[in-house]
């Protein structure tokens, strides 16, 4: 049964009277083990007597009984004017240890792709929200229209098309709750029957989940100029890129490869999907406008703020073609079941305020920063090793060579070090680029204390395997 909560003066309370002898008895027996299991800690007030009473359906007194002789023997305290409370006392029990499924994650975090959570703009976030939430409609907080809300799509048709060079209209957009969701609406919406061009390096997370929607992915090769897009098979249906910071190699798409990743979707019917990996971090060159703003009607642009923002908002969008917005809908469904309206309405309001693209730049300093530090220690520390893809994003390959990458990776586990491997990122089905061996180093994510010494224990692993 449950107790209400009698003008916030107690608290819900669930007990259940099934000891032996009487309900005085039985009400003891239950709140005394609902203490000793800790269900209510030290300081919890609990109910006043005719709210518990009524709610247990005994009387008054039996309550107040069961209370004076919990009271009595040190279970509850009870004062004038704060009422009867779990004695502070009483300890709840140390819950069971659980054995660990997973090795505890290493000291030093440097996997790519995750930035740091305390980088977090809470302020600007909290106060966006204030506002929001201010001028939010009543509709709002009604069932969620599955293209997203309009003030975030209409936020992001002026953004995009300001920052990236998209050309897009808020009818056109569809919110999702970020690339990989993307990824399966577009699966589900274009249909297994044909296979997808990947390039040959990539997220195996993204080649997994379509693979799980019935899609086939042929490898296309890369080098220092990005996919070679003239590989592309014909017959493929859609071709994944990452134009704007090829993942994980880095660089940009060259110009005419972009040109004629297009030509091979006017041709064979297909669809360039950008990824627009990183598009936001760019540090020694001219920032890359996106291949969508070329021909729109051929190009699906994937974007979310997990890099810049934090992938705990679960906040991405799509700029498609026209003829694609209703499959994609509903692909996904008559509800928004993903993201959060109130989460999309508080980032229209960062992205028209223009706080974000004051939070991206303050991050894309701190990130040239870091780069810069970990590009420096390398010279000094293991100057054999070469350092590419650092004109943009959150990582850094560093080319070893041929046949070091295995050990490098043990090398640097043993000093407490999180980082990847450049082979796990290959499509099964690709042949090693010459020598492909490198490890893809993260440099967002530890807090500033833990920065240097993961740069340090880093070098420490290169220096015992390439004996620099």
């Amino acid at each position: 049964m449950t107790a209400a909560d009698d003008g916030g003066l107690g608290v819900d309370l669930h007990l259940e009277l099934s000891a032996a002898g009487g309900r005085r008895t039985a009400l003891i027996a239950a709140l005394r083990e609902a203490v000793r299991g800790g269900r209510l800690a030290p300081g919890t007030r609990l109910p006043p007597y005719r709210s518990l009473a009524a709610d247990l359906g005994v009387a008054r007194n039996t309550v107040a009984d069961a209370y004076a002789e919990l009271v009595a023997e040190g279970w509850l305290t009870s004062r004038q004017g704060s009422g009867t409370r779990v004695a502070d006392r009483v300890a709840a029990p140390a819950p069971r240890s659980i054995r660990p499924t997973a090795p505890p994650p290493l000291p030093h975090d440097l996997v790519q792709g995750k930035p740091d959570p305390a980088a977090f703009p809470r302020t600007a976030w909290l106060a966006a929200a204030r506002r929001a939430l201010a001028a939010a409609p009543h509709e709002a907080f009604g069932i969620g229209d599955p293209h997203g809300r309009t003030e975030l799509r209409h936020a992001l048709t002026e953004y995009l098309a300001r920052v990236r060079g998209v050309r897009t209209a808020p009818d056109r957009i569809v919110v999702c709750s970020g690339a990989a969701h993307a990824l399966r609406l577009l699966a589900r919406a274009l249909g297994p029957a044909d296979p997808w061009a990947v390039e040959a390096y990539g997220l195996p997370f993204h080649r997994g989940l379509l693979a799980g929607a019935g899609v086939t992915t042929l490898p296309v090769a890369v080098d220092e100029d990005g996919a070679r897009v003239a590989d592309i098979p014909r017959h493929a249906r859609a071709v994944l890129l990452t134009p704007a910071h090829q993942f994980p190699t880095g660089g940009p798409l060259h110009p005419e490869r972009r040109a004629g990743a297009l030509e091979w979707a006017r041709a064979s019917g297909g669809l360039v999907i950008e990824d627009d990996y990183d598009g936001e971090f760019r540090y020694d060159r001219r920032p890359v406008g996106a291949v969508q703003g070329l021909d729109p009607e051929r190009t699906v642009l994937v974007g979310s703020v997990s890099k810049s923002l934090s992938p705990a908002l679960r906040i991405g969008w799509m700029c498609l073609p026209s003829a694609l917005v209703g499959p994609v809908v509903a692909a996904k469904g008559e509800r928004e079941p993903h993201s959060s309206a109130t989460d999309q309405l508080t980032l229209a309001e960062l992205l028209a305020s223009g706080a974000y693209d004051r939070h991206v730049r303050r991050m894309r300093r701190r990130h040239r920063l870091r780069r810069d530090r970990l590009t420096a220690l390398l010279a000094e520390r293991a100057p054999a090793v070469r350092v590419t893809g650092i004109a943009a994003g959150l990582h850094a390959v560093l080319e070893l060579p041929p046949n070091t990458e295995r050990a490098a990776l043990a090398a640097t586990a043993r000093r407490g070090v999180a980082v990847e491997g450049l082979d796990l990122y290959r499509h099964p089905d690709a042949p090693r680029s010459g020598g492909a061996d490198g490890l893809v180093v993260g440099y967002a994510t530890p807090p500033e204390r833990l920065y240097e010494p993961a740069l340090e224990a880093l070098c420490d692993g290169l220096s015992e395997v390439l004996g620099d």
